[in-house]
């Protein structure tokens, strides 16, 4: 009886699926609002704005008045990790309040969790290194991954618990994990020139000292791939009667597109903040519809239901 009550105690307040998904699509929509205002903190030349880290002064946590618009925006920013940051945690605590406790759920929601301090110690250390443009590339890159996490964890809670199944053959596959990792590489190359373009986030920070025409044609190359490969994606899948890894891909392309035409526009209208600013909220959506293809070629199946229990045998003469 005692046990039977521990039980009911802990579900008292049980998550639904259904909770449970719009927590984890609210921790990717947050995790791609601190990508978009830390682009903004970079664009507006408040990425000193507070000075030091983890303070924002050597005297204060909080922005003066004395530091002007700038402290606010870039103090601003980072209160809105200690947000994403509460939402990662509501995330992992409706993971553990969720019944029947779901396998494979717990580790990602953690990983997001901690991703989020971790991304928070890199951007400290871009402050720390005067805006050091590695550093600040390394710092969009960690967001990245988390929002991958976030990604995988909202398909996850959808799936079944049993095992992987392929949907399309695997040549296909094969070629959906190059497009992913072509996809990567793009935003790898991405951060090189924003490393060597005019938005350095303060007017005195360095820049990686890469040719700046140079790194763009070799990011452009990457797009182009990118959208080759996508494509070829695209008329494979409707080849093998894949419609919905089909319908991905046309997500894929689409987005590309647009994100195409955003970045040779900021290009060749010297990279206004504005259109900067889409093309990083861009890369975030290309990320995650890349990440859409990937999950579209396979699929989990339900789990096999627990075996019967063996019937015990009563001994000869039990009876009697």
């Amino acid at each position: 009886m005692r046990r039977i009550r521990s039980v009911k105690r802990s579900v008292r307040f049980p998550v639904s699926s259904t909770l449970l998904r719009r927590l984890a699509l609210a921790s990717i929509i947050a995790n791609v609002a601190i990508v978009v205002t830390g682009g903004a903190v970079r664009l507006t030349a408040s990425g000193l704005g507070c000075p030091t880290w983890p303070r924002c002064t050597d005297d204060s946590y909080t922005t003066t008045a004395e530091m002007g618009v700038h402290g606010v925006i870039e103090f601003g920013n980072r209160l809105l990790t200690f947000a994403v940051g509460i939402i990662a945690l509501a995330v992992v605590l409706a993971v553990l309040a969720h019944r029947p406790r779901r396998r494979g759920l717990l580790p990602l929601a953690v990983g997001v969790l901690f991703g989020i301090p971790a991304q928070a110690v890199i951007g400290g250390i871009t402050v720390l290194t005067n805006l050091n443009p590695w550093v600040v590339g390394l710092h969009f890159l960690a967001s990245m991954a988390v929002i991958a996490a976030a990604y995988a964890l909202w398909r996850r809670i959808k799936e079944p618990d049993g095992p992987v199944s392929p949907t399309v053959p695997a040549p296909l596959r094969t070629l959906a994990w190059i497009t992913t990792a072509v996809s990567a590489s793009v935003l790898v190359v991405g951060t090189w020139v924003t490393g060597s373009g005019p938005h350095a986030g303060d007017h005195g920070a360095a820049r990686n000292s890469l040719d700046p025409t140079q790194i763009s044609q070799v990011h452009a190359d990457g797009v182009f791939l990118l959208i080759g490969l996508s494509v070829a994606l695209y008329f494979a899948f409707r080849a093998v009667g894949a419609e919905r890894a089909a319908r991905a891909a046309a997500v894929l392309i689409a987005i590309e597109l647009g994100q195409g035409v955003i970045g040779f526009v900021q290009y060749f209208t010297h990279l206004p903040g504005v259109l900067v600013g889409a093309h990083m909220l861009g890369s975030c959506l290309v990320l995650l519809a890349t990440l859409g293809v990937l999950f579209a070629t396979r699929e989990r199946l339900p789990a096999a239901p627990p075996a019967p229990a063996e019937p015990v045998a009563e001994p000869v003469g039990a009876g009697a």
